[in-house]
């Protein structure tokens, strides 16, 4: 048994990680932002050498993708994503921790036409992108031994995400547009979260990929959500043109690994389906 601190614990993946904590068995030290301002280099410093834990779960991030693009969104953004990771791994270090670090598909350009593998070429086009990568090599700087997980489309139970934000527009709409031109993983916060805590567990280092297995558009998720819901709303095709967003969006998201000890998740509509029957509805809000 480990001792699993997880910050971050109030978030959407941070809710599914203490629960899976729990559930294989590891005692858990759960912090959320009112417990610890990851962003104070001190007061994390201060935290672990006076609560020090086995491995530090990291689902602490600034997420508005498109808050990022303003000059004071990508400040934020970096002093959560970036700066404070590096805080977290001297910390971890410090103490004998291992660090689990979630990333994402962002620090990827979105341009390949195969999946992305971990020594793939990084070129985040985003704001958001370029905090995430900040964070990825704040920790390596300080030991290449810490793990950086990249996932991608996360959706869960404990926060906003595009499957509840689709049942709720289907609860007054008889049709929906979704963009067919960006191709990903849909990744469940519920399928994610034990793999997180295997790799900690296990002390696994370096980058990492864990997403749904397969790829799916955003129209074909939309549809396939719709369908497992049992809700009759029709899925229109259009593109990315059509909905202008301040940060690019990838075209291209999919994730593989080249790791021999790469955990693999279940498929992606194997996520959906184990979400829905968790108890998403009609009309939550997203």
């Amino acid at each position: 048994m480990s001792r699993i601190a997880v910050t971050g614990a109030a978030g959407m993946l941070g809710q599914d990680v203490v629960a899976a904590v729990v559930a294989a068995g590891h005692e858990l030290h759960a912090l959320t932002r009112a417990d610890l301002d990851v962003t104070d280099a001190d007061a994390v410093q201060a935290h672990f050498a006076a609560a020090p834990a086995d491995a530090i779960i990291n689902c602490t991030a600034f997420t508005d993708v498109d808050g990022a693009e303003t000059p004071e969104g990508e400040v934020a953004a970096l002093a959560v994503n970036g700066i404070a990771a590096g805080h977290l791994a001297r910390a971890a270090s410090a103490t004998g921790a291992h660090l689990v670090h979630v990333s994402t598909d962002y620090v990827f350009s979105g341009t390949k036409e195969t999946p992305y593998v971990e020594s793939d070429p990084v070129g985040p086009r985003s704001a958001y992108g370029r905090t995430k990568l900040a964070g990825e090599d704040a920790i390596t700087g300080v030991s290449p031994g810490h793990a950086i997980v990249r996932t991608a489309w996360l959706y869960g139970a404990g926060g906003p995400n595009f499957v509840s934000t689709m049942l709720r527009l289907a609860g007054d709409r008889d049709e929906i547009s979704v963009v067919t031109d960006q191709i990903g993983c849909p990744t469940w916060t519920g399928d994610l979260a034990p793999v997180l805590v295997e790799i900690a567990a296990r002390r696994q280092g370096g980058i990492q990929h864990a997403v749904g297995d397969g790829a799916v558009s955003w129209h074909g998720f939309a549809q396939a959500i719709f369908e497992d819901a049992g809700v009759a709303c029709r899925v229109l095709p259009t593109t990315s043109d059509a909905f202008p967003r301040p940060a690019p969006r990838p075209a291209f998201s999919v994730l593989g690994s080249e790791r021999d000890d790469h955990i693999p998740l279940p498929p992606w509509r194997a996520g959906l389906r184990a979400h829905l029957g968790a108890g998403t509805t009609i009309g939550e809000t997203p």
